[in-house]
């Protein structure tokens, strides 16, 4: 049997199907899905699912419905059957701990990722809307028929949008290097070479490191020298994944603006500066001493606990 076909539903997974539209019924009934359509998008989300899915074989229904996100797997489904209603609840929803709306924390992915081309992130944003019901070369498929309902819809589409936009960003990386007409023309005898923004970047970077507090330094120590997950890095900290994955995101976004803010300081121009952070982060991470096995034993110790055992560091 194909692994991403749904299985035969028994007797009891059917009455787990009626009371799911129910609940959804009653909770928003402001998105209103024919049951015939609620239906087909359930067993089209499986298929989505399913292949991902590591353990039983086939998915059993009375599983993959466990670990749904119910509701916003509803506004999905309502934005794809063109629900207005549906559309509002994605508009309005909000992010993580800085509980910024959908479309403003896009944005401030799309600063970050063009710098200093308001053109761009506009267009960047604006596009992505778009993507989400119709494809493009890079989408491939319409975005919402890719989402599988296991994970919040919200964090889910932030992270399409930046691997999104990374992708345009290599492709197109030549284009992203040079400075057009309008930008500001470097000082003279100031060096403009890749590798000194590189050289501001890593700088840069190190004085970030050295500015968070000892709880931040350990779980950054714990998540890439160590390379534990969240799920095992959370009861280090008597906290459950998601805070976890919450904290590591803050912490990603605080790098960047420190860094941005460090570099246009510099009169740097502009161009590609998340590829900097994929190729030179983890290094200026592993290489400082505030990150090594002692100083890391030494934050567990403060708390009560101690390095995993046979855990092979990435660098010492």
């Amino acid at each position: 049997m194909n692994p991403s076909s749904p299985p035969s539903r028994t007797a009891a997974d059917e009455t787990r199907l009626k009371v799911l539209y129910h609940y959804c019924r009653l909770q928003m009934p402001e998105i209103a899905i024919p049951e015939m359509q609620f239906q087909d998008a359930i067993q089209r989300t499986y298929t989505v699912y399913a292949p991902k899915h590591k353990g039983e074989i086939p998915l059993s229904w009375e599983s993959y419905l466990a670990g749904l996100n119910v509701l916003d797997w509803l506004v999905c489904v309502g934005c794809l059957n063109g629900l207005e209603r549906a559309w509002e609840h994605l508009f309005a929803a909000r992010t993580g701990r800085s509980d910024a709306l959908l479309v403003d924390a896009l944005r401030k992915r799309a600063c970050w990722l063009y710098p200093r081309n308001e053109e761009r992130q506009e267009t960047a944003v604006a596009e992505f809307w778009g993507y989400l019901l119709v494809p493009d070369n890079d989408t491939r498929e319409p975005i919402l028929t890719r989402y599988d309902g296991r994970r919040p819809l919200t964090p889910w589409l932030i992270t399409i949008f930046q691997n999104l936009q990374i992708t345009k960003l290599r492709r197109d990386r030549k284009i992203a290097t040079i400075l057009d007409s309008d930008d500001p023309i470097p000082l003279p005898g100031r060096p403009t070479s890749e590798e000194h923004w590189r050289d501001i970047f890593c700088q840069s970077g190190r004085e970030w490191l050295r500015q968070i507090k000892d709880q931040d330094r350990l779980l950054l120590g714990l998540r890439w020298r160590y390379g534990l997950t969240q799920r095992k890095i959370a009861p280090i900290f008597d906290v459950n994944e998601g805070t976890i994955t919450r904290r590591i995101d803050h912490l990603r976004n605080e790098a960047h603006e420190f860094i941005y803010k460090r570099m246009v300081e510099q009169d740097w121009p502009g161009g590609d500066l998340l590829d900097m952070f994929l190729s030179e982060m983890g290094s200026i991470l592993l290489d400082d001493p505030n990150f090594s096995a002692d100083q890391l034993s030494r934050l567990l110790s403060t708390i009560g606990k101690e390095l995993p055992e046979a855990t092979p560091t990435k660098s010492e």
